[in-house]
């Protein structure tokens, strides 16, 4: 019988805000703090916020607009270099304790452990090994960690979201035992890992509130409602995950797509929009390019200002693979108006490259002129030599300087959002 598997999942307690703090040699926990754009205005998104704000309600992901009056805080511009070499900094120091290999990074200020063969190396149990842990985080970088243990991936992920929040030691644990005795009847379901408000709505819809009436609901129905994502969410109400690290570091997609997303600073008209759209495309183009890959579907998401307005939503498989900038600009401007009505403001535009393929996928179309798609492939390759030895703005297209246009800004900042 194959060995229990021990996880921890580590969290880095309001990881903008607390970096914040301590470069400006402050306590999180009793200094309101928000981390949010000052040049959006007040309806910024507060991209973190210190436990000591959040005690009068202040959330992360919320809107400066919607901090109660009379609270009195510091708003720090995001600094987004600054949080990834806090965030390299503190993945080499859980290389102290456990092997690459045993690590999964999940996002910026969180990461899984498999610590099953350390308890024994380090002779510790989990909760004092997860301490160990927590304090070198915290002598280092003066970041307070939090930690989940399960005795799977999604047990290690719950522990922390929802157990780790009552304990003192900013530790929670649990087995699929003690899952089950405590958090079958939890609610609301949002708080569980992997159920979002869609799937939350779609299980209230069915009379399902909590994981206990989730676990014990016909199978047929959930199939029919979540296809083949059924499975996870009965696992899941179970406390059951088969997943593990090492499957997850060998996973090879059979599909992969290359994205990106624009949440707008103000309403745009569709003529503004279509700019946006078009530098988007630009930028996924080039970084095909920069991979040596091509595409041959595209999809396109409008989001309007009014939110009672469904967001336009199209795909297009297209003839033949392809990588070039002219092509696929045409036909996501093709699909853009199809798609988007007119006279509605606009405040958020993604699109997709799906089905990437390396370069030797790419074919011509039968009245193709390859001397002329050649010499254009070439430009690209230019271009990214030219940006990546010089930055992002080195080179800049005319539409790049209009008003309306959010590249230029764009191009110095890391998701998004500024850089430093």
């Amino acid at each position: 019988m194959a060995r229990q598997r021990i996880y921890l999942c580590i969290d880095l307690k309001s990881f903008f805000a607390s970096v914040e703090c301590v470069e400006r040699g402050l306590d999180p926990f009793a200094v309101n703090l928000v981390v949010a754009d000052p040049d959006r205005g007040r309806g910024a998104i507060t991209l973190a916020a210190t436990p000591a704000i959040k005690r009068h309600g202040v959330k992360s992901r919320g809107r400066i607009f919607e901090i109660p009056e009379g609270i009195e805080y510091i708003t720090a511009p995001p600094r987004m270099q600054l949080y990834m070499d806090y965030a390299v900094r503190i993945y080499g120091i859980l290389l102290q304790f456990v092997a690459a290999e045993d690590i999964h990074v999940y996002s910026i200020d969180e990461a899984f452990l498999d610590i099953t063969p350390y308890q024994k190396l380090y002779h510790l149990r989990a909760r004092e090994l997860a301490q160990q842990i927590m304090d070198a985080i915290f002598e280092q970088t003066h970041i307070t960690a939090t930690a989940g243990i399960g005795t799977n991936l999604f047990l290690a992920k719950v522990a922390l979201d929802i157990t780790a929040k009552h304990s003192a030691s900013n530790i929670g644990a649990l087995s699929e035992a003690l899952f089950r005795q405590t958090l079958w009847h939890h609610r609301p379901l949002q708080d569980f890992w992997m159920i979002g408000p869609g799937i939350s709505e779609r299980l209230h819809r069915l009379g399902i509130d909590d994981l206990y009436t989730l676990a014990h609901y016909p199978q047929e129905p959930l199939y029919r409602m979540f296809g083949v994502h059924a499975r996870s969410l009965i696992d899941h109400a179970w406390g059951v995950e088969p997943t593990t690290i090492q499957e997850i570091k060998h996973y090879v997609p059979k599909a992969n797509s290359i994205s990106n997303s624009q949440i707008l600073f103000r309403d745009y008209d569709k003529s503004e929009a279509e700019l946006i759209l078009k530098e988007m495309v630009d930028v996924n183009v080039l970084s095909l390019c920069e991979k040596g890959l091509v595409t041959d579907h595209i999809s396109l998401t409008v989001g309007y200002s009014d939110k009672s307005r469904k967001h336009a939503h199209a795909s297009r498989k297209l003839s033949n693979y392809t990588g070039s900038c002219r092509t696929l600009t045409a036909a996501f401007l093709r699909l853009y108006h199809q798609i988007v009505a007119d006279g509605q403001p606009i405040r958020q535009i993604t699109i997709a490259l799906g089905n990437v393929q390396k370069e030797h996928f790419m074919q011509y179309s039968l009245f193709a002129d390859a001397d002329t798609i050649e010499k254009e492939r070439q430009l690209q390759q230019t271009l990214v030599h030219i940006r990546t030895r010089y930055g992002k703005n080195a080179v800049l297209k005319g539409m790049n300087t209009l008003e309306a246009s959010t590249q230029k800004y764009r191009n110095q900042t890391i998701g998004g959002h500024k850089a430093s």
